[in-house]
């Protein structure tokens, strides 16, 4: 079979099945991102049905849809709405950092894996899933209330982090000297404050400039300008993901609105693909060996989210049941975790395997936890209540009795 003709059969095979199994998440309730990575798993190294002749095309794809998911995280934010975050919700992402990368820093030092490994577990289990947890507060109609501000402040704090993080992380990656890493922070810094000075300045202006009234015309500028910019910040070790981020954040109004409803489709595709690639690119029988430290990782960082959304709930005087609404729904992690372990697999190979078993646990164990965590507080809240309660009821049964 000529090769061209074997790529789209195996392309067209992938698409079909992502959608099938899309419709089938949509169906049960939940995020397809598991089903995702079991299909890849399933088609990749060591699985039933290894892949071949798309392998280099959907490796492509794969960077295309990380580009595009923090593009269209940009999109949905202002320069101005991130200052603010920055402002009120900084000493919460402080917490957010110390609580929930901490420890997968430690583990991977207690597995043995090394001080880089460390930085890239600890970015693994520190960031949560934006686009899981958007689903989670609409599914339980919960974007009116009180708490959900507070939940989406802290996850643009961690959207915001990662412009810094990863260049940190890919200058480690590379094995850049000390010099080198604090010049690429220094560019990632300096162009992000950049960006968001000409954003609040002049955003009006850049949004002018890419706006057109010509669907298509829209849809090719700021593709063309969102890879473009991407493929220079990857050159200059800034990470192509934050520059994508960065053009997002300098789109705004009307343009910023039009955008995202034309590239929301390509998202969605592109980034299927990327989740079922990084299943493909993981072998299913280096999973075992790692799940016990997955299970382990993902009980401890579920807690420390619990306590992180209570924490920046508290602060923001939200009282009782919101705060652990709030804690319950952080839990979950998705995109950014598996984009982080892709970068990190080439200097440890076993971060893949773990980064996939802990994805799978926390995008199932999310959205339960969303809608257990209050009910379950309030039960544990309520049994000391009753135990304080049953000797003076029956100090008071006993006084009538003797009235009597």
């Amino acid at each position: 079979m000529h090769d061209t003709t074997a790529m789209l059969i195996e392309l067209g095979a992938i698409i079909l099945a992502l959608g099938l199994l899309g419709r089938l998440a949509g169906r049960v309730g939940s995020s397809p991102i598991p089903l995702y990575l079991l299909a890849g798993l399933a088609f990749g190294r060591g699985g039933i049905l290894p892949l071949q002749a798309s392998e280099e095309f959907v490796a492509t794809g794969a960077e295309i849809g990380v580009i595009l998911l923090l593009l269209l995280l940009g999109l949905e934010y202002s320069a101005s709405e991130l200052v603010t975050n920055l402002k009120t919700q900084y000493l919460s992402g402080a917490v957010d950092f110390v609580l929930n990368a901490v420890p997968g820093g430690v583990a991977a030092l207690v597995l043995g894996w090394g001080p880089v490994a460390a930085v890239a577990l600890a970015g693994v289990t520190w960031i949560s899933s934006s686009g899981v947890i958007a689903k989670i507060l609409g599914d339980l109609r919960r974007l009116g209330n009180r708490e959900t501000p507070v939940v989406l402040g802290v996850l643009v704090i961690e959207d915001l982090a990662m412009a810094v993080y990863l260049p940190i992380l890919t200058a480690l990656l590379a094995g850049v000297s000390l010099a080198g890493g604090a010049v690429t922070l220094l560019i990632s810094l300096g162009t992000v404050g950049a960006v968001l000075y000409v954003a609040l300045r002049h955003g009006r202006l850049i949004s002018r400039a890419v706006s057109s009234d010509n669907a298509e015309m829209l849809l090719l500028v700021v593709l063309g300008l969102t890879l473009l910019v991407a493929g220079i910040a990857q050159e200059l070790q800034v990470s192509a993901a934050v520059g994508a981020f960065l053009v997002g954040i300098a789109l705004s109004g009307e343009v910023a609105e039009g955008a995202s409803n034309l590239l929301t489709p390509l998202r969605d595709l592109f980034a299927a693909v990327f989740f079922v690639f990084f299943g493909l690119s993981t072998d299913p029988a280096d999973i075992p060996p790692v799940l016990v430290p997955a299970l382990l990782i993902a009980l401890v960082t579920s807690l420390t989210k619990v306590a992180t959304g209570w924490f920046a709930a508290r602060r923001a005087g939200i009282h009782g049941a919101g705060r652990w609404r709030a804690g319950g729904t952080l839990v979950a992690r998705g995109e950014f975790s598996i984009v982080i372990a892709g970068l990190a697999v080439g200097v440890e190979p076993r971060i893949g395997p773990l980064a996939t078993a802990y994805v799978l646990i926390l995008v199932i164990l999310g959205p339960l936890a969303a809608r257990c965590t209050e009910p379950l507080a309030r039960l544990l809240m309520r049994r000391p209540a009753e135990r304080t309660a049953a000797p003076a009821d029956e100090e008071v049964t006993e006084s009538a009795h003797v009235d009597a």
